[in-house]
């Protein structure tokens, strides 16, 4: 990926992603019943190594939203339960990078309430008059980012934006089935939503220009032709 124009964090995190068989090319059938020539699961980052990679990508990507005036935030959120490690690298990588974030705090949900102990909901910092950055691995459907909203809200944090490691670029399927009409994916659904940046670390467009010449041309041919299908409206 040496002749890739993406940013050196971006680059390295696709490499990251190849190595640990995180991102995968050939047929995979979706939730949407689409088949995709390619996939992504975070869930396969599990080596010291990789581990490494997320967190520098995850830091880097929030250090430059922050930098440009994109995202502001107190807290740095992760939602069970792939966002609860995705938070605390993000969070550790962030004063690594940088002094300056090392007041920032990480937090994290229960999906049950802890009844013993401390108790309660949410580990980590508090949330209450904190500005709220939700960090995960992608956005499906939306449907788990609501309501990780609804529980921050819940406790009187504000979100102030969203990220992702991937934005696959993708229209959600419209509602009477004629998937032909032009549709938001679920990022653009959310963005116009709640108002709040949502940020990925890669897009589908990254993919398709950072894996040249690393995959065969007909792989590549069967991403776009894939992409100009479901390119999404926003």
């Amino acid at each position: 990926m040496s002749g890739s124009s993406l940013p050196t964090y971006k680059a390295s995190f696709l490499s990251a992603a190849l190595e640990a068989g995180a991102l995968k090319f050939g047929s995979f059938e979706l939730k949407s019943k689409r088949v995709s020539p390619y996939f992504f699961n975070a869930g396969e980052f599990y080596s010291s190594k990789s581990l490494r990679a997320l967190q520098s990508a995850y830091s880097n990507a929030i250090a430059e939203a922050h930098a440009s005036g994109v995202l502001d935030f107190d807290v740095v959120f992760g939602p069970a339960y792939k966002g609860i490690p995705l938070a605390t690298l993000a969070a550790a990588g962030l004063g690594a990078l940088d002094s300056k974030y090392d007041d920032k705090l990480y937090a994290f949900d229960r999906k049950e309430a802890k009844d013993h102990g401390e108790g309660g909901n949410f580990v980590g910092g508090p949330l209450k008059g904190k500005k709220v950055l939700i960090v995960d691995d992608v956005v499906t459907a939306g449907t788990a980012k609501r309501e990780a909203i609804d529980k921050i809200r819940s406790q009187g944090g504000v979100v102030t934006g969203i990220v992702v490691a991937l934005d696959r670029m993708e229209k959600l399927p419209s509602p009477d089935g004629d998937d032909s009409k032009p549709m938001p994916s679920a990022i653009g659904a959310l963005r116009k939503e709640y108002g709040i940046p949502i940020i990925a670390i890669l897009t589908l467009d990254d993919i398709v220009e950072g894996v040249k010449g690393v995959i065969s041309g007909d792989g590549i041919t069967k991403i776009e032709e894939y992409r100009a299908k479901w390119k999404s409206s926003d």
